[in-house]
């Protein structure tokens, strides 16, 4: 098999992210070896493994340990923490995975391990902050996921933020006494783009006086090349 040959040499991980992420309810922080704590609270907890882990069953507390330090905080750790801005409070984890930079895509993941922070749009707000990340900064194309066909909430979330399912993997989980599919789901640039295009001027026009005039018509961005082959975009 030919060996895969990069156009430019990999960059730091870790350069491909800023300190923090924004948005009206939520910030996205690098993680720190504090939030452990947190994981391991999350990842034991059989309602969220079953949500999240293809095996039956909670993280053992040495598996939370070495993806935590791996995966999270490791150096080439995609992960930022979500933290619910008006206090602080550290409810879960979002991260890209399998950057190619050739190509312009990336797997996306999200947990919000604190229970009583589901159905709040905490979620939904971390993955838009991810989005406009990686294809506003990072440059990329083509985002994707997979989630189970029994996590309704989550399919909810990822249509709203502009995902849609492009095919599943039949009957790939066994959960509750029964077997349910795997479900993929993408989002290209453009799509995105022409989304919060429609979004802003929905947003435009319910904030402005009306006039008699419609809204401002934005014009379609062009394509753009594959990133991750310098330095992001300031």
């Amino acid at each position: 098999m030919a060996a895969m040959v990069y156009r430019h040499p990999p960059m730091p991980h870790r350069s491909w992210f800023p300190d923090r992420l924004e948005g009206a309810r939520v910030v996205l922080r690098r993680h720190t070896p504090a939030n452990l704590r947190a994981f391991q609270r999350w990842y034991t907890d059989p309602e969220v493994a079953r949500l999240t882990r293809y095996q039956d069953g909670p993280m053992r507390p040495e598996e939370i340990e070495r993806f935590f330090a791996a995966r999270v905080i490791g150096p080439e750790s995609l992960a930022l923490a979500v933290h619910v801005k008006s206090d602080e409070r550290l409810v879960g984890t979002t991260a890209f995975s399998q950057l190619d930079g050739d190509n312009g895509s990336a797997l996306y993941h999200i947990t919000i391990g604190e229970k009583d922070a589901w159905g709040r749009g905490y979620g939904t707000e971390a993955t838009r902050l991810m989005l406009r990340h990686a294809f506003d900064t990072l440059n990329l194309h083509r985002i994707a996921l997979s989630v189970f066909e029994f996590n309704e909430r989550a399919i909810r979330s990822y249509r709203s933020c502009g995902f849609t399912i492009e095919g599943r993997s039949r009957e790939a989980i066994w959960r509750d006494g029964r077997w349910w599919d795997e479900i993929t789901m993408s989002v290209l640039e453009p799509e995105w783009r022409a989304r919060e295009s429609r979004r802003a001027a929905r947003d435009d026009e319910a904030r402005a006086p009306s006039n008699g005039h419609g809204p401002e018509r934005r014009g379609k961005a062009p394509a753009r090349r594959p990133a991750l082959t310098g330095q992001p975009r300031p």
